[in-house]
């Protein structure tokens, strides 16, 4: 089977590496991809928002399948060009239609279509520069601290949390009145705040079914310690210690499966990825956020203990038939740490070359089977001729799998020794509450 999988990041070199390890065989291109990618496959100069130079490609490779891996195709539209074009509308393609992808494209329209369905999510009110008076009001009046999240896609620095009326009114007109967020920003959702502890829950669903994938936790800040400044992710860890049974039946009931019948309700086409961002409060589950599709780095350690075959999951996807298809989770831990360039997520230089001293082939991924091991997924990096050379900010993840987390650390931080490029910096404490 010919596959596109659209993007460059982790998250997509993760699904290189399990869409390879399914029983069919599997020729790859990926569009733009990164150095890793372009060992287990074919990697291709198209921007995955260019939807006519996608399907110029589609047609010419004969591709079959394509994965899509960031929002912003999808928030664009890239599943319904493909349905509508009838040269196209043979190929499976991962990922909700324009309007389902709102639950990620628009913060106004997830909290909207929650409060319809009665899923728990954060109290809100939204403004935009018609309302600004009435906002300005309002957030005089909100208790502390202040959630404001920019309505469209920002780039996962759209939420701020202030902790003084002043500052949540400086940076609410900093949104409407100068477009700090650009466009994306200029509608404000504002939300109650939640006190508790982070998760994030994955589902694959064909509109009517779903088969849920391994839960994982991220770690969002650049510091030790959760210190510092939000970044897109540095770390991830799964299962998730306090995911309980108990815990995760309740986010079943009262999240996934009313966001499923929802979207079945309002005739909303969804075919792909639902990433349920969620926050434990005294025990109870509730909705920070929708994304339609994978997370990075969640996606890193989810693969590694999802061990259904992904072009079966993917194709049954596609034909509506997921309610045949038992998830498969492996019983061990796995962890990604993240490698960044110094000066992230702030301003970083690129172009550093990347020496991988435990490889005698620096495109060499590291063995890893039932039993665990070590896998080095590529996020920001490029090939120029024989070396790798860093491209991001996010620029490697080394994921583990093994019986705990603490296993897991000492096999990703190993591994992560071994690795070099000028100013690179990751985070060491990845985990290290859940050690015993």
């Amino acid at each position: 089977m010919k596959v596109l999988i659209l993007g460059s990041g982790g998250r997509e070199h993760a699904i290189a590496w399990k869409l390879l390890r399914s029983s069919t065989p599997v020729e790859l291109f990926i569009a733009p991809g990164n150095a890793g990618t372009a060992a287990l496959g074919t990697n291709v100069t198209l921007n995955p928002n260019d939807f006519a130079a996608v399907k110029t490609f589609c047609l010419e490779a004969h591709i079959e399948m394509v994965v899509v891996g960031p929002e912003e195709p999808l928030v664009r539209g890239i599943y319904d060009y493909f349905k509508e074009d009838e040269a196209l509308r043979h190929i499976i393609i991962t990922g909700p239609s324009a309007k389902g992808a709102q639950l990620e494209g628009s913060k106004a329209f997830a909290k909207a279509f929650m409060m319809r369905h009665q899923i728990p999510t954060a109290a809100y009110r939204e403004f935009d520069e018609n309302s600004y008076e009435e906002g300005v009001s309002y957030l005089r009046n909100h208790t502390l601290p202040i959630v404001l999240k920019a309505d469209g896609l920002a780039a996962g620095k759209g939420v701020l949390i202030c902790s003084s009326t002043e500052e949540a009114i400086n940076e609410f007109s900093s949104m409407v009145r100068e477009s700090k967020f650009g466009d994306s920003g200029k509608k404000v959702v504002v939300e109650q705040f939640l006190d508790g502890i982070e998760l994030s829950v994955f589902v694959c669903t064909d509109g009517a079914h779903y088969v849920m994938l391994p839960e994982a936790k991220d770690y969002k800040k650049i510091g030790v310690g959760d210190t510092g400044l939000n970044t897109g992710g540095m770390g991830a860890v799964s299962p998730v210690p306090f995911a309980t049974p108990h815990f995760m039946q309740k986010v079943i009931d009262r999240i996934v499966d009313p966001t499923i019948a929802g979207l079945r309700q309002e005739n909303i086409d969804y075919k792909g990825f639902i990433f349920f961002g969620l926050i434990k409060v005294d025990d109870e589950p509730y909705v920070i956020e929708y994304n339609c599709r994978l997370g990075d780095p969640e996606t890193e350690v989810i693969l590694l203990r999802f061990r259904n075959d992904f072009v079966e999951l993917l194709k049954a996807m596609h034909e509506g038939s997921l309610s045949g298809i038992t998830p498969d989770i492996d019983k061990n831990t796995a962890v990604t740490i993240m490698a960044v360039s110094g000066g992230y997520p702030g301003t970083y230089s690129k172009g550093y070359p990347i020496a991988f001293n435990y490889l005698n082939n620096p495109m060499e991924i590291k063995h890893i089977d039932e039993e665990g091991g070590v896998v080095v997924f590529h996020a920001g990096t490029r090939l120029e001729g024989e070396e790798v050379l860093t491209n991001g900010g996010r620029v490697l993840a080394v994921s583990s799998l093994a019986d705990a987390i603490g296993e897991c650390l000492e096999l990703s931080m190993e591994v992560m020794g071994q690795i070099h490029f000028d100013k690179m910096y990751y985070r060491e404490d990845i985990g290290h509450e859940f050690v015993d």
